[in-house]
């Protein structure tokens, strides 16, 4: 019988995964599928760090292990803990590579912050990576994602697309717009859901919730 390559230990901060360093990196992948999906009840749905032990990875290898927990579970990993600085480095370069890849793919890419009275417009959709402050404004024919607060206002599906959702790691919205479709937020920035959001139309309304996916997950998200 196999011994265990994967090991899951919980700990004040969250999650550790020790992984077999002398298993190949595919079986390993399966393994790690497996074991949490026969853990799934245990864990239940819950908001987690997680840091991975016994082996190196590269950031692409710890993307797929942090994609393969998500999808066989309802963990929604926050981040992942390291204290090793230049593997801090390498994840953060990796991080910002797939955005670039993502922006290329599906449309544009903004990094910065939209302050009062600031607005974004994009033909396709619309990446950006920090917040949209209460008076900013991000408009897209396609999908609007959020990689930090949506305080602001934005309007997906800017030429009648129904099927554009827009998507925050935190969603307080002044306003959104999908479509044709209008859904007002708080005046007071009261936030929809703890965590990321996702809002989508529905039975011509917008729609609103959680999204227990990680970072990682969204990223791929198009």
């Amino acid at each position: 019988m196999r011994h265990n390559t994967v090991v899951i230990k919980g700990n004040k901060a969250g999650m550790s995964v020790y992984l077999d360093p002398m298993v190949p990196f595919e079986q390993l992948v399966e393994d790690v599928a497996k074991k949490f999906r026969e853990s799934a009840k245990f864990w239940g749905s819950v908001q987690m760090t997680l840091s991975l032990e016994g082996r190196p990875l590269s950031p692409e290898q710890e993307f797929r292990i942090v994609n393969t927990i998500t999808e066989n579970s309802q963990i929604e990993i926050v981040c992942l803990l390291d204290t090793n600085a230049e593997r801090i480095h390498r994840c953060e370069k990796a991080l910002n590579d797939k955005l670039m890849e993502l922006s290329a793919q599906t449309g544009q890419f903004f990094k910065g912050n939209l302050g009062r009275g600031d607005t974004l417009e994009s033909e396709a959709s619309m990446v950006i990576i920090g917040d949209v402050e209460h008076g900013g404004r991000v408009t897209a024919k396609g999908n609007i994602i959020v990689l930090g607060e949506l305080r602001g206002s934005a309007f997906a599906g800017a030429a009648g697309n129904e099927e554009a959702v827009v998507v925050a790691l935190e969603m307080a919205p002044l306003q959104i717009r999908i479509g044709d479709l209008v859904m007002k937020g708080s005046e007071k920035g009261k936030r929809l859901a703890r965590g990321p959001v996702i809002a989508y139309a529905e039975n011509h309304a917008i729609c609103t919730k959680s999204l227990k996916k990680s970072l990682f997950s969204m990223l791929n998200f198009n």
